[in-house]
């Protein structure tokens, strides 16, 4: 048994051990829903949904839902209501849910690994265009959101996509959610292992399983062997992050308890080596874990996270082989630092078997049915039926021959997908927003895009890696907290006293290396309409004050309060 790794700076304090009875851990015995959220999970299973959706709610529409199914169960099969036009952020969290409620949905199209044939693109193209007025967007978690769904459309829907092989089982829910994986996995030339056979082997196994579709809250799972690092692997419930074992040989280490949110917690190493074909034991040990001793009593402790936070990774690690695996695990290396400071994997590199892949870069994920029609053309007319998409709400087609290239680019770059993209362009992130989603309070996806153009405009030379992220509310969807410049949506008062739209700031926030969550500066607010202005000004000031090769979040972490705001 390893010693317990060492803690990350920025982890919640371990708490006293007992602190926690009377949870709602099933392992204690506490089977009784302690709210109305397990309690109907209680009543039905959320996979059982599908039936009534199909024989009952598409027929005599949205008015026959079952409260507990619309804004519960219906989550299982990737379906959240979604929000009414003309409802301010102001009474976000004023308004009950029925009166957020629009008549539409949003539904999640699950893409584990992020892996598309040309094939899958054009159908989900089409169901944009035929059901959900041409919307798409594609996710920090490698899937794509359709909006405005019909309740009576939606069998139409599943049946069109499980016809080439996609689905929305568990893409919502307190389940496992998509398995994010490398893009290139399999592909890449500097690959360490490929995780493709255990994301696959997971989702067979477990996806629409009723083992772990109770679980206290959702699930997120990262698996990659690149050594780019490029599945955000610090803030899942768990991470399988390729490493190459001194004696062993190429394998995973294991990671657990990461999230975000209002209480965001890197993830703690294990310290345990797993070699590809015990990857889906391992994590079917950890989701059991998380089934079992989850603390079911409060939603907003029922994370993974908060578990690891008072057990600590020695103890996780020995129920996890005491009780669910049944032997001890073989311990391990830490992964090497990422090798890359990007990584999205937007540009053109060389596969492992001398053709490339091209990744390019939309504006904040958003996209629309038509052109992903276009997008799956232009790849099958240079060769490629094959596509990702990434946690960086990009896309990448491979199996590019090299005389095909100048052509592909080209033609991505005539639909304004850009390959060689500038830093905004390329690192700029946001959630849904007041558009579309409930909890928002502030708008997102235009706002990112309108400040693309306002940097590019302003900053032509700047050539610095940097992600900036927007997101709508609290909750984190957008990792506002590990971006170098992130922007928590949120009311703030303009200089003459009125009530708009605003951001609080987080600053210095990382992945990969020197991982953490960076630093809010006290008072630290910009509204809608000063922020090209505010970012400007603090990019500015880090070119004036950095030293040779100082990261922007180095330079954050160190800066005066003057110079941040």
């Amino acid at each position: 048994m390893a010693a317990t790794p060492e803690q990350p700076a920025t982890t919640t304090p371990r708490r006293k051990a007992g602190r926690h009875r009377g949870e709602g851990q099933w392992a204690a015995g506490h089977h009784t829903p302690l709210n109305g959220n397990e309690q109907f999970k209680k009543d039905d299973d959320g996979l059982n949904v599908r039936t009534r959706i199909e024989t009952i709610y598409s027929k005599r529409g949205f008015d026959s839902i079952d409260p507990n199914d619309l804004r519960g169960r219906m989550r299982w099969w990737g379906l959240y209501t979604q929000r009414k036009p003309g409802i301010d952020g102001g009474k976000t969290a004023v308004l009950e849910p029925e009166e957020l409620d629009d008549t539409y949905f949003m539904l999640r199209v699950r893409i584990d690994g992020g892996r598309l044939t040309t094939a899958q693109l054009r159908v989900i193209g089409e169901i944009s265009q035929e059901y959900a007025r041409g919307t798409a967007d594609i996710t920090d978690r490698q899937n794509i959101q359709l909006h405005w769904i019909r309740i009576e459309d939606v069998p139409a829907i599943w049946e069109k996509l499980e016809a080439v092989g996609l689905s929305t089982t568990e893409a919502c829910g307190d389940c496992p959610r998509v398995i994010i994986g490398s893009p290139v996995a399999g592909i890449a030339a500097d690959e360490i292992v490929d995780g493709t056979p255990a994301v696959d082997e997971i989702h067979d196994r477990y996806i629409g399983n009723k083992e772990f579709s109770n679980l206290p809250r959702k699930f997120k799972t990262a698996i990659s062997g690149s050594p780019v690092q490029d599945v955000v692997h610090e803030i899942n419930d768990v991470a399988f992050v390729g490493v190459v074992h001194p004696e062993h040989g190429p394998g995973f280490d294991v990671w657990v308890g990461g999230g975000l949110s209002t209480n965001p917690r890197l993830a703690e190493r294990l310290g345990a080596w797993v070699p590809l074909d015990e990857v889906p034991d391992v994590w079917a040990g950890v989701v059991g874990i998380f089934r079992d001793y989850g603390y079911r009593r409060l939603r907003n402790r029922a994370r993974l996270k908060f578990l690891m936070a008072d057990w600590g990774p020695a103890k996780f690690r020995q129920v996890l082989e005491d009780e669910y695996l049944k032997r001890p695990l073989t311990d391990g290396p830490a992964p090497e630092q990422p090798s890359s400071r990007w990584r999205d994997h937007v540009g053109v590199h060389q596969q492992q078997d001398g053709r490339f892949y091209v990744g390019f870069a939309p504006r904040v994920g958003r996209v629309d049915g038509s052109t992903l029609a276009k997008i799956a053309d232009l790849a099958a007319a240079h060769g490629s039926d094959r596509l990702r998409t990434t946690v960086e709400q990009k896309m990448i087609i491979l199996d590019v021959a090299q005389d095909q290239l100048d052509s592909l680019v080209a033609g991505l770059e005539a639909l304004d997908f850009q390959v060689r993209p500038s830093p905004f362009r390329r690192g700029t992130m946001a959630c849904t927003g007041i558009e579309f989603c409930k909890l928002a309070i502030v708008e997102t996806k235009a706002r990112g895009a309108a400040l693309i153009d306002e940097l590019e405009r302003r900053l032509p030379d700047f050539d610095e890696p940097l992600t900036i992220n927007l997101n709508g509310c609290p909750n984190a969807c957008a990792r506002i907290q590990t971006a170098d410049i992130g922007l928590k949506g949120q009311l703030v008062l303009d200089e003459d006293g009125n009530q708009v739209e605003g951001y609080q700031v987080h600053l210095g926030g990382a992945l990969g290396l020197e991982a953490g969550f960076g630093r809010k500066v006290r008072g630290l607010k910009v509204t809608s309409a000063e922020l090209p202005d505010y970012v400007e000004r603090v990019l500015g000031r880090f070119q004036e004050e950095r030293e040779d090769g100082e990261r922007f979040a180095a330079w954050a972490a160190r800066a005066s309060a003057e110079s941040l705001s």
